[in-house]
């Protein structure tokens, strides 16, 4: 069961918190992680999900993190210095900031959020895409008599 799983990430993202980094703490370093982790304090460092595709990063609003994150599903309130990838989705609520490029799949920005870079959708998969976009463009797209 647990393949089924893996195989539709962005309909079961880790709702579970398996890793705690407190608000009085501070780390140096690069963190890898699976399952779920929620930062309140501080990391130097980049921070990546290894082996779950269903891996989970929570910020709150006083958690810093200055440095690259790559994860599927993140869920900030907090200020990341450094690229984002998302590769599932991103949640972004009211004090969630972010400086440097964005890279994701699916976001959700709450008013107040920032951005302070590229936002880059991730490519899906192509036929589906294709396919949306075709059934969007009207019939007569490419002959228009008005001007």
């Amino acid at each position: 069961m647990l393949n089924t799983l893996s195989k539709h990430p962005n309909e079961k993202p880790c709702n579970t918190i398996d890793t705690l980094i407190g608000a009085k703490t501070e780390i140096k370093g690069d963190i890898s992680f699976s399952g779920g982790l929620r930062i309140d304090g501080k990391v130097k460092g980049n921070v990546s999900a290894v082996g779950e595709t269903n891996s989970t990063l929570v910020l709150s609003e006083h958690a810093v993190i200055q440095g690259s994150v790559t994860v599927p599903h993140i869920i900030s309130n907090g200020s990341i210095k450094g690229d984002v990838r998302a590769s599932e989705r991103i949640e972004l609520q009211a004090k969630a900031e972010i400086e440097g490029d964005v890279l994701y799949k699916a976001i959700e920005m709450a008013q107040g959020a920032v951005i302070n870079g590229n936002l880059t959708r991730e490519a899906g998969d192509a036929a589906r895409d294709k396919a949306s976009v075709t059934r969007l463009k009207p019939a007569g797209a490419d002959k228009s008599p008005e001007g």
